[in-house]
Order: structure tokens, then C-alpha cells, then sequence
């Protein structure tokens, strides 16, 4: 059934994977390796946001949180795909790729806590994620918002010869948003470095694609600007660090914009307020059997790594996120002193 899935909604020019299919090809030792680190991202992710949806059921977490609990092979296998000074800018559902580009977990929920030892000194909370030293250029609360500014940010590289890439995450629903096409517009008018990757998670908040969208595949809009496409499953972690370092390089090499729509799947509401009754438990289940976490963990012990190197991996990240939500609890709450300098650049000249 998911291959008849896959084949319906890809187009027939682009490779179609089977969920439920043959077993993966034997992976080297060091691929192994690699897939261990690239788990232990989305382990990282995974248990932060738990975590963040307990903290906001306590009251600890206050305002909006949208968490990225089943999209988390995106972020960690397309951020695979960089150079560490290469930029991102994303959407709201930000805290899976903060993680990813290298915001350390008591950073993200200090701020998600509204602490002063947050990313963002508590003032910014989920939806404004930034983190300068790891070139993370924040979420971003308006739909769409952002598509042309990440255009903008692959112009200065460009400008500036300095090599650089720049990825940047929106969802489906924002391909219908006038931003979403002045960016591509530009990207492939000036040639830039930039990747546009569509998270397509199947709802734009709690709206099915079939009422959204008069052609699900996103990635044929690419074609209107005469830009480079991909459109994949993220269903193999490494797969997508693979297809995504194939646009990155097409980017960074020739300086040439990507469109590549990710289909993947969010398994919580579209934000902690959002009970998802818009969608069936058998549906639900039926994506959960299909994990992308889960699956590398199987693959892991599938091809040799061993339970017990899994099972001090693991321990090691629930170790790293109790110190995480300890570091949040116990910091301090921004003060008055912190008002001028997060909101004015001075001393001011006139």
C-alpha cells in the first residue's frame, strides 16, 4: 500500500523508494558510524520536544509550541549535508532544526522556558529560534515571511564570494503565499545559492492537501522559475543528507537555487492547542509504523552496531536532556537590565 501511496503522489520522472520494501543495502562500518550520530540527533530532538509539550502542560512553557516530533530525519539529514558556517532560516516548527545546526539543548529550553540564559535571552520563545555563532537565522512566525529574507541572505553570499549556502525550511502551506514565489522568482533571476525545502507534512495546520493545493506536488512550481527540483519521502535519514547534498552541491558549485519538496509526517497536532481530530488514530498509526527514528534505530542493530552501544547512546541523550531541563529550570528570568540592549543598537549618533 505505502509503494501505490509513493507512486500516486510522485511524479514519474523522480525516483520512487518503498517504505515496506526491500531491506536497505548493507551499510559500511563507517556509514554506520555515521547513521549512529545522525540518530542520536533525532534522538536528541525527539526527546527535547517530549519534554517541551510536559514543560507546557505544567505551565513551565507559555505562548504558542509547535513541535517536530516524526519531521526530525529532515532536519538532521539535510543539516548533514552542510558546512558548518553554511546559513539556515526556517519556519515556526524551528527547534528540531536549531538543534540539528548546533543550538545545544539548555539553549533552546531556557528559551522555550523564557530564561535569560535562552538563545535569545528568553524574550523570543519557540517560534524565534537564533543562534548567530552556529549561523542560525532564527524562525519565523509569519507564513511564508521568510522565503524572500533567505533569498536575500544567499544574494550577500554570492556578493560577498564567501562560498556559503543557505537552506531554507517552510512548510506546504506556504507555497500558496506570495512570498513563497518572490523568493524562488529572485533565487533563479540572480542565480543563488540557496536550497528551498518544502516540509511537507500532509496539513497546513489542520487542512488536508486535497483541500489546499490543486497539484500536491510542490516541487513542480520550480519549473515556472526554470530552477533545479527533487521531491522524495524522508524516510531514511542518510537519504535525505544525500538528496539534499546533491542540491547543496549544485548550490555552492555553480550557484544554482534548488526546490526540493520532503514529504514527511508530524505525529502531534499542529501546535500543543491543536488536538488533531482533523485526522483518523488508524492514520496516525499507520505513519508511526513507518518512523524514521525508529527505522534507523533497526537498522542500526540490524547491521552490527549493538545494543549495548545503542543502549549508552541513549542514555547519554537522556542524560543531556535532563540536564537540559534542570539548566532551564533553575536559570534566571530576564530583568529590566536586559530591555535597552535587546531592544535599542547603541549608543546612539546622530
Amino acid at each position: 500500500m505505502v509503494t501505490t501511496l509513493a507512486a500516486r503522489l510522485m511524479p514519474a520522472d523522480t525516483p520512487v523508494s518503498t517504505l515496506g520494501g526491500a531491506a536497505p543495502q548493507t551499510r559500511t562500518s563507517a556509514d554506520l558510524e555515521h547513521l549512529s550520530r545522525l540518530y542520536r540527533e533525532m534522538l536528541l530532538i525527539r526527546r527535547v520536544e517530549e519534554e517541551s509539550a510536559r514543560g507546557y502542560a505544567e505551565g513551565k512553557i507559555g505562548g504558542f509550541l509547535h513541535l517536530y516530533i516524526g519531521q526530525e530525519a529532515v532536519a538532521v539529514g539535510a543539516l548533514a549535508a552542510l558546512r558548518p558556517d553554511d546559513y539556515v532560516i526556517t519556519t515556526y516548527r524551528d527547534h528540531g532544526i536549531a538543534l540539528a545546526k548546533g543550538m545545544s539543548a539548555r539553549a533552546l529550553l531556557a528559551e522555550l522556558y523564557g530564561k535569560a540564559t535562552g538563545c535569545s535571552r528568553g524574550l523570543g520563545g519557540s517560534m524565534h529560534m537564533f543562534d548567530k555563532e552556529h549561523h542560525m537565522l532564527g524562525g519565523y512566525g509569519i507564513v511564508g515571511g521568510h522565503i524572500p529574507i533567505a533569498a536575500g541572505v544567499a544574494f550577500a553570499s554570492k556578493y560577498r564570494g564567501d562560498n556559503r549556502v543557505t537552506l531554507c525550511f517552510f512548510g506546504e502551506g506556504a507555497v500558496s503565499i506570495g512570498g513563497f514565489h518572490e523568493g524562488l522568482s529572485l533565487a533563479a533571476l540572480w542565480k543563488l545559492p540557496i536550497v528551498f525545502i518544502c516540509e511537507n507534512n500532509e496539513y497546513s495546520m489542520g487542512t488536508p492537501l486535497s483541500r489546499s493545493m490543486s497539484v500536491e506536488d510542490v516541487s513542480l512550481k520550480a519549473l515556472g522559475y526554470g530552477m533545479d527540483r527533487d521531491r522524495f519521502f524522508a524516510e531514511d535519514v542518510m537519504e535525505v543528507e544525500r538528496r539534499i547534498g546533491e542540491a547543496v552541491k549544485r548550490a555552492r558549485e555553480h550557484s544554482l537555487p534548488t526546490l526540493v519538496e520532503v514529504r514527511t509526517y508530524r505525529f502531534r497536532g499542529h501546535s500543543m492547542s491543536d488536538p488533531a481530530k482533523y485526522r483518523t488514530q488508524a492514520e496516525l498509526e499507520e505513519h508511526k509504523k513507518r518512523d524514521p527514528l525508529h527505522r534507523a534505530r533497526a537498522l542500526l542493530v540490524e547491521q552490527g552496531l549493538g545494543e549495548a552501544r545503542l543502549d549508552a547512546l541513549e542514555k547519554s541523550v537522556e542524560a543531556e536532556v535532563a540536564d537540559a531541563v534542570e539548566f532551564a529550570s533553575k536559570s534566571p528570568e530576564p530583568t529590566l537590565a536586559d530591555l535597552e540592549p535587546t531592544t535599542y543598537k547603541g549608543p546612539f549618533a546622530y
